[in-house]
Protein backbone atom coordinates (compact mmCIF):
# COMPACT_ATOMS: atom_id res chain seq x y z
CA UNK A 1 0.00 0.00 0.00
CA UNK A 2 1.32 3.46 -0.91
CA UNK A 3 1.32 5.81 2.06
CA UNK A 4 0.40 9.43 1.38
CA UNK A 5 3.20 11.91 2.00
CA UNK A 6 2.68 14.22 4.97
CA UNK A 7 3.03 17.94 4.48
CA UNK A 8 6.65 19.01 4.84
CA UNK A 9 6.37 21.56 7.66
CA UNK A 10 4.99 21.03 11.17
CA UNK A 11 1.41 22.22 11.66
CA UNK A 12 2.37 24.69 14.41
CA UNK A 13 4.35 26.78 11.88
CA UNK A 14 1.01 27.83 10.32
CA UNK A 15 -0.65 28.96 13.56
CA UNK A 16 -0.98 32.49 14.86
CA UNK A 17 -0.01 35.67 13.10
CA UNK A 18 1.74 34.06 10.16
CA UNK A 19 1.79 34.91 6.45
CA UNK A 20 1.89 32.03 3.99
CA UNK A 21 1.85 31.85 0.20
CA UNK A 22 0.11 28.80 -1.30
CA UNK A 23 -0.12 27.47 -4.85
CA UNK A 24 -2.65 24.77 -5.68
CA UNK A 25 -2.83 23.08 -9.07
CA UNK A 26 -5.60 21.22 -10.81
CA UNK A 27 -4.87 17.60 -11.63
CA UNK A 28 -3.46 17.06 -15.14
CA UNK A 29 -3.15 20.88 -15.42
CA UNK A 30 -6.76 20.98 -16.56
CA UNK A 31 -7.84 24.51 -17.52
CA UNK A 32 -10.97 25.27 -15.53
CA UNK A 33 -10.69 28.77 -14.04
CA UNK A 34 -11.52 30.64 -17.23
CA UNK A 35 -14.72 32.52 -16.37
CA UNK A 36 -16.14 34.62 -13.58
CA UNK A 37 -19.00 32.15 -13.18
CA UNK A 38 -16.52 29.38 -12.42
CA UNK A 39 -14.28 31.42 -10.14
CA UNK A 40 -16.98 33.06 -7.99
CA UNK A 41 -17.88 29.75 -6.31
CA UNK A 42 -14.26 29.21 -5.31
CA UNK A 43 -13.81 32.79 -4.11
CA UNK A 44 -16.86 32.43 -1.83
CA UNK A 45 -15.54 29.15 -0.42
CA UNK A 46 -12.11 30.70 0.10
CA UNK A 47 -13.49 33.70 1.99
CA UNK A 48 -15.64 31.46 4.21
CA UNK A 49 -12.72 29.18 5.07
CA UNK A 50 -10.35 32.09 5.73
CA UNK A 51 -12.87 33.74 8.03
CA UNK A 52 -13.51 30.48 9.92
CA UNK A 53 -9.80 30.13 10.73
CA UNK A 54 -9.13 33.83 11.51
CA UNK A 55 -7.24 34.58 8.31
CA UNK A 56 -7.19 37.47 5.89
CA UNK A 57 -6.70 36.85 2.19
CA UNK A 58 -3.79 39.10 1.27
CA UNK A 59 -4.20 38.11 -2.38
CA UNK A 60 -5.86 35.40 -4.45
CA UNK A 61 -5.41 34.83 -8.15
CA UNK A 62 -7.00 32.05 -10.18
CA UNK A 63 -5.01 31.12 -13.27
CA UNK A 64 -6.65 28.72 -15.76
CA UNK A 65 -5.14 25.59 -14.16
CA UNK A 66 -3.99 26.69 -10.70
CA UNK A 67 -4.42 29.33 -8.03
CA UNK A 68 -2.10 31.48 -5.95
CA UNK A 69 -3.04 32.63 -2.46
CA UNK A 70 -1.39 34.49 0.37
CA UNK A 71 -3.16 34.04 3.70
CA UNK A 72 -2.31 35.88 6.88
CA UNK A 73 -3.37 34.91 10.38
CA UNK A 74 -5.06 37.74 12.25
CA UNK A 75 -4.57 36.57 15.84
CA UNK A 76 -3.04 33.84 18.00
CA UNK A 77 -5.94 31.47 17.16
CA UNK A 78 -5.47 31.78 13.39
CA UNK A 79 -4.47 28.74 11.34
CA UNK A 80 -3.52 29.26 7.70
CA UNK A 81 -2.96 25.53 7.11
CA UNK A 82 -6.41 24.63 8.41
CA UNK A 83 -7.91 27.38 6.25
CA UNK A 84 -6.23 26.11 3.07
CA UNK A 85 -7.08 22.48 3.85
CA UNK A 86 -10.72 23.41 4.47
CA UNK A 87 -10.82 25.39 1.23
CA UNK A 88 -9.31 22.54 -0.73
CA UNK A 89 -11.70 20.01 0.84
CA UNK A 90 -14.83 22.12 0.32
CA UNK A 91 -13.90 23.16 -3.22
CA UNK A 92 -12.90 19.57 -4.03
CA UNK A 93 -16.29 18.38 -2.84
CA UNK A 94 -17.99 21.07 -4.94
CA UNK A 95 -16.01 19.91 -7.98
CA UNK A 96 -16.98 16.28 -7.33
CA UNK A 97 -20.66 17.29 -7.34
CA UNK A 98 -20.69 19.67 -10.31
CA UNK A 99 -17.52 19.00 -12.33
CA UNK A 100 -16.57 15.38 -11.59
CA UNK A 101 -13.81 15.30 -14.20
CA UNK A 102 -11.96 18.20 -12.51
CA UNK A 103 -9.88 17.54 -9.38
CA UNK A 104 -7.17 19.24 -7.35
CA UNK A 105 -3.72 17.69 -7.21
CA UNK A 106 -3.19 15.93 -3.88
CA UNK A 107 -0.89 18.43 -2.20
CA UNK A 108 0.03 22.08 -2.68
CA UNK A 109 3.10 24.27 -2.61
CA UNK A 110 3.60 26.73 0.21
CA UNK A 111 6.08 29.31 1.36
CA UNK A 112 6.22 30.92 4.78
CA UNK A 113 6.75 34.64 4.25
CA UNK A 114 9.28 35.79 6.81
CA UNK A 115 9.12 39.24 8.34
CA UNK A 116 12.29 40.29 6.56
CA UNK A 117 10.82 39.44 3.15
CA UNK A 118 9.01 42.12 1.19
CA UNK A 119 5.35 41.14 1.15
CA UNK A 120 4.62 43.65 -1.61
CA UNK A 121 7.13 41.86 -3.88
CA UNK A 122 5.35 38.56 -3.23
CA UNK A 123 1.97 40.12 -4.03
CA UNK A 124 3.32 41.79 -7.17
CA UNK A 125 4.81 38.50 -8.34
CA UNK A 126 1.41 36.81 -8.02
CA UNK A 127 -0.49 39.67 -9.65
CA UNK A 128 1.86 39.72 -12.65
CA UNK A 129 1.59 35.97 -13.26
CA UNK A 130 -1.08 36.49 -15.99
CA UNK A 131 1.32 38.84 -17.82
CA UNK A 132 4.13 36.26 -17.74
CA UNK A 133 1.70 33.66 -19.12
CA UNK A 134 0.60 35.98 -21.94
CA UNK A 135 -3.01 36.26 -20.76
CA UNK A 136 -3.04 40.07 -20.37
CA UNK A 137 -0.72 43.02 -20.97
CA UNK A 138 -1.57 44.72 -17.66
CA UNK A 139 -2.21 42.79 -14.44
CA UNK A 140 -5.13 45.10 -13.60
CA UNK A 141 -6.98 43.69 -16.64
CA UNK A 142 -6.94 40.15 -15.26
CA UNK A 143 -10.35 39.53 -13.68
CA UNK A 144 -9.81 36.53 -11.38
CA UNK A 145 -7.95 38.19 -8.51
CA UNK A 146 -8.75 39.91 -5.24
CA UNK A 147 -8.08 40.35 -1.55
CA UNK A 148 -9.97 40.66 1.71
CA UNK A 149 -7.78 43.62 2.73
CA UNK A 150 -6.50 45.40 -0.39
CA UNK A 151 -8.28 47.24 -3.19
CA UNK A 152 -6.01 46.41 -6.13
CA UNK A 153 -7.76 48.91 -8.41
CA UNK A 154 -5.95 51.64 -6.43
CA UNK A 155 -2.48 50.04 -6.75
CA UNK A 156 0.12 51.30 -9.18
Amino acid sequence: MIQERHHRLPDEIYRGIQTVAFTMCLKNRCEYFISSERCIVFVDLLFNCARKFNCEIVVYLFMPNHCHLILEGTDDNANTLSAIKAFKQKSGYWLSQYEPDIKWQKDFYDHIIRKEENLRKQIDYILTNPIRKGLVNNWKDYPFKGSSIYDFSKWD
